[in-house]
């Protein structure tokens, strides 16, 4: 019998998502046995899980989909000119003031979204005891040493960004991938900004993950790429399960651009704390390939052979954070309601994002349901990621599996025993079919390929 619902929909707050990441294995601080360090992060079994089903789906869109993008993997260390050419050693810095009454750090351009030391209710500055130093130059870029002697000769920096490496190969790409703008170069890897405040949770760490792709187009078609690359990337993540009310198109002004920006927009998602950035695609111009042929002394560009002419392309930038599009996904998916009298907490995740995407449960731990169970959970797992559980009540599997966002549920009963039948039970409509036990995997794999929507839409 299905389970019925009444509907409370509280608004999620940011220590429910960091309460049920830790509960559940998806996010734990980094080092916690040791105090923790300053905004850092492990990711558990089902964090890795959901963070590369991000991943997997940002490929699917720049790659599988496409045969205009071509992938990259680049090294986060790098010659240090790269980040000279760059822009990064001269122009990667924030404003920094330190507080000498409580020792503290803070931008100096961000001191109203800080609390004081002392006085958490106020900001840095306006408690009586607060004394603040002149505002200086902090630069973001960390900074370590290749080869066994520490000395200038052996500076290099972690990467702050994905992208230069993507610029610096551009010569290597064309060469071997026959590709003509416009085209994209697409990558995933590690960050590194030694940021001056982080917090809210994963949303600014000084460690983490991007998803960029430079997508090289001619100069008088860059405007028009630009605007087709912020609704592909605003469909991606409607598409996704996000809903079209939370995420929002923002143009930088004339004040915000970087100095390589001659446009930029972010696509903002409203958080727990309120409207943030949550990618931004810019219009690079022909920045980044100019200065690298500057500083190298090598032809950075692209020659037309039906013009007979070269020129430097520009550069289209969708940016993301998988760590950011991790959370999005979390906090929108997030629900609460009360179930026959008790609160049900779940994560109505796009099946496709889902960590695990059916549990196969048997009732009891006898009457030889659990190694018939077995023996589905073998059919299921061949053909998407699932997970057995036999530990405690039906209900709390059911909870668990709520929680980490598990879309079906198949549990072996007595029935099944005697007519050859498992119940499915849907994680979002709570409702419950009889269903053959042969050939659960192919059922739940063509289930998995329709398309989603989200709930919550109502």
């Amino acid at each position: 019998m299905a389970e019925t619902t009444e509907t409370t929909a509280p608004e999620v707050t940011l220590d429910e998502i960091v309460a049920l990441c830790k509960r559940r294995g998806f996010i734990f601080p980094s080092s916690e046995i040791y105090g923790g360090i300053g905004s850092t992060y492990d990711y558990g079994h089902y964090g890795v899980l959901l963070r590369n089903n991000v991943k997997n789906e940002w490929w699917r869109a720049m790659i599988g989909e496409r045969d205009d993008i071509v992938a990259l993997d680049s090294a986060i260390l790098q010659h240090p000119r790269v980040w000279e050419a760059s822009g990064h050693l001269e122009g990667f810095t924030d404003p920094m003031v330190d507080c000498r009454t409580c020792g503290l750090r803070f931008r100096a351009d961000k001191l109203e979204d800080a609390q004081c030391g002392r006085k958490p209710s106020k900001h840095p500055g306006e408690f009586s005891e607060c004394d603040l130093t002149e505002a200086r130059e902090f630069n973001l870029m960390f900074e370590t040493h290749v080869g066994p002697v520490k000395d200038t000769g052996s500076i290099t920096y972690l990467r702050p960004e994905t992208a230069q490496g993507i610029f610096v190969n551009f010569k290597n790409v064309l060469q071997f991938a026959r590709k003509k703008p416009p085209f994209g170069i697409a990558q995933i890897g590690k960050s590194f900004r030694n940021e001056i405040t982080t917090g809210n949770f994963v949303f600014r760490t000084r460690e983490f993950e991007q998803m960029e792709m430079e997508y090289f187009v001619p100069p008088d078609e860059a405007p028009k790429w630009h605007e087709y690359w912020m609704d592909e990337r605003m469909r991606w993540y409607t598409e996704l399960g996000i809903r079209p009310d939370k995420v929002t198109l923002r143009a930088h002004g004339a004040e915000e651009l970087s100095h390589y920006s001659t446009a930029t927009s972010d696509i903002e998602y409203l958080f727990p704390m309120g409207w943030s950035e949550l990618e931004g695609i810019a219009n690079r111009g022909d920045f980044d390939l100019t200065q690298h042929a500057r500083m190298s002394d090598e032809k950075l560009e692209y020659f037309d052979q039906d013009k007979g002419e070269a020129y430097i392309p520009y550069v289209i930038e969708p940016a993301a954070g998988v760590d950011r599009a991790m959370l999005a996904f979390m906090v929108d998916a997030y629900d609460t309601e009360e179930v026959e009298g008790r609160k049900r907490t779940l994560l109505r995740l796009h099946p496709r994002l889902a960590p695990v995407k059916a549990a196969v449960l048997p009732l009891v731990s006898k009457d030889g349901m659990p190694e018939r169970a077995r023996e589905i959970y073998a059919d299921v797992r061949a053909h998407v990621p699932a997970e057995y559980d036999e530990g405690g009540s039906i209900g709390k599997r059911y909870r668990r599996q709520d929680e980490i966002g598990t879309p079906w549920g198949i549990t072996v009963d007595g029935e099944t025993m005697e007519d050859g039948t498992v119940t499915l039970r849907d994680r979002d409509s709570l409702e419950q079919e009889r269903v053959p036990a042969e050939g659960p995997g192919e059922r739940l794999a063509a289930k998995l390929a329709k398309p989603w929507r989200t709930p919550k839409l109502g």
